[in-house]
């Protein structure tokens, strides 16, 4: 169900005026930051309050946005007054980033060791006191590092150590079964000679006129 429209009048009672202008308020002004985030439009916002509290916001400054503004006006409302305002606006921003682009340059060049010259005693301790830090953060972060890649190393040195035993126990393996095969190997043959052996023998009985072979013939004398 929708929401009934609200009369645009003053509200005589005055717990729900304070209560509207609080809520009122700060929609607004929630509204005023959207609206420079979002369109990265400068809002300069003054509320005075019934009682004559005051309450702003502004993006960039409000009063650098009032001098703009007043700029505006005298320079009347024409197109082209509005573009030199803006020209003279985003000039003054290309200098302060200009301005900004120096100071790092110049910040880089002293902690590099140049340009030193034209610093002075505090200025030098500064420099000192953040050059100092810099090698404390980097000195740990390089331990940390050899830290890990120690660790790392250890590491790897355990898992060739096992694959080096893993090896070894194979290759001991492999070993005892080519001997256990060398042998039975050995073994099979002695069986075969003691085998034939036995069988070109000529074997005799007593009392028995059989031979053991057909082409050999043994003759017991009594």
């Amino acid at each position: 169900m929708g929401r009934g429209k609200i009369e645009i009048k003053r509200i005589e009672n005055t717990t729900n005026r304070q209560v509207t202008f609080c809520k009122r308020r700060n929609g607004l002004l929630k509204k005023a930051y959207e609206l420079s985030v979002l369109c990265e439009a400068e809002v300069a916002l003054i509320v005075f309050s019934s009682r004559g509290r005051l309450y702003e916001y502004a993006n960039n400054s409000t009063k650098s946005t009032i001098e703009r503004y007043k700029k505006a006006c005298n320079d009347g409302s024409g197109t082209s007054s509005i573009e030199e305002t803006n020209a003279q606006y985003y000039q003054q921003e290309s200098a302060k980033l200009r301005q900004l682009i120096q100071n790092m340059q110049n910040s880089n060049r002293h902690l590099l060791g140049e340009g030193l010259s034209s610093l002075n005693i505090k200025e030098m301790k500064q420099l000192e006191s953040r050059i100092e830090r810099g090698l404390t953060r980097i000195r740990s972060k390089k331990h940390e590092m050899l830290l890990a890649e120690i660790e790392y190393s250890q590491k790897r040195v355990m898992e060739l150590e096992n694959e080096s035993l893993y090896l070894q126990a194979k290759i001991a393996e492999v070993e005892r079964l080519q001997q256990v095969n060398l042998n039975m190997s050995g073994s099979e043959l002695s069986a075969i000679q003691a085998l034939s052996c036995n069988f070109f023998t000529p074997i005799v009985v007593e009392g028995s006129t059989s031979y053991s072979h057909p082409e050999q013939k043994i003759l017991r004398l009594g």
